[in-house]
């Protein structure tokens, strides 16, 4: 599978990397906003740079997978869906959710990579008949992260819907929008952010509820060892959604 990127900061180079000696799966054309920038890729990753969105989708790529921005997303989504399969990493586009509707009768497939949470299957199964009553989810992230104040103690600096809560954090709370999108929508979903001065990863508590029962989920994010603003399994989540489209074999 030949892979086009947008954008080339942590998530992408972590792809160039883990990709880089592959024959089934590779990154071989990347699309950037400035070439000299990247120059040093071409050479060390053997790939193809473009500045031009319709020169990079009539390239050799099977697939776009997008990581850069909420912006990129929201500009280039519909024109990438037209001719090509993508897959998105800035979930949180879809707090717009017009740009959804819009694209549900494309001929190609978005695929949403469950980034820095887990338990997606969990929830889309038990929505399967309406059976789902709630999905909550706690946040706790380093203080430094959040606010510029100076904490002393852990303190809660937002409770409310996935909908306000990407508004208010929008590089914080990519989570809460693919819960969302999993379940009850984002004016359905509850979301409360804690700002520890003592935290040092991300942790993210969801309970879910419903006929089913009662099932919760916590899942602690160390950083990318490459950039310690990115998680680690956001990175991991993209590259393993990957390799399962490659597969014959479906889990889950």
């Amino acid at each position: 599978m030949n892979i086009g990127l947008i954008g080339a900061g942590a998530i992408g180079q972590f792809l160039l990397k883990h990709t880089k000696e592959r024959s089934d799966l590779r990154i071989t054309n990347i699309l950037v906003r400035d070439k000299s920038k990247y120059q040093h890729l071409e050479e060390g990753y053997n790939v193809d740079l473009y500045t031009d969105l319709n020169e990079f989708l009539n390239s050799n790529i099977d697939i776009v997978v997008e990581a850069a921005n909420v912006e990129v997303v929201k500009t280039y989504l519909k024109d990438v869906l037209n001719v090509k399969d993508m897959m998105v990493i800035s979930i949180g586009a879809f707090s717009d959710t017009s740009l959804l509707e819009s694209v549900s009768a494309s001929q190609h497939k978005l695929y949403l990579p469950s980034g820095a949470v887990g338990g997606l299957d969990l929830i889309q199964n038990v929505n399967t008949l309406n059976h789902l009553s709630s999905v909550t989810l706690t946040t706790t992230k380093p203080a430094s992260s959040l606010v510029d104040d100076e904490l002393s103690e852990p303190t809660v600096v937002f409770e409310g819907d996935a909908k306000d809560a990407i508004d208010k954090f929008p590089k914080n709370m990519n989570v809460s929008i693919i819960l969302s999108l999993a379940g009850l929508g984002i004016e359905k979903t509850k979301v409360r952010l804690i700002a520890d001065p003592n935290a040092t990863e991300n942790v993210h508590h969801v309970k879910v509820t419903g006929e089913f029962g009662e099932a919760t989920i916590e899942v602690k994010n160390h950083p990318l060892k490459e950039n310690p603003k990115t998680s680690a399994l956001a990175a991991l989540s993209v590259l393993s959604s990957l390799e399962r489209l490659d597969s014959n074999v479906f889990i889950g």
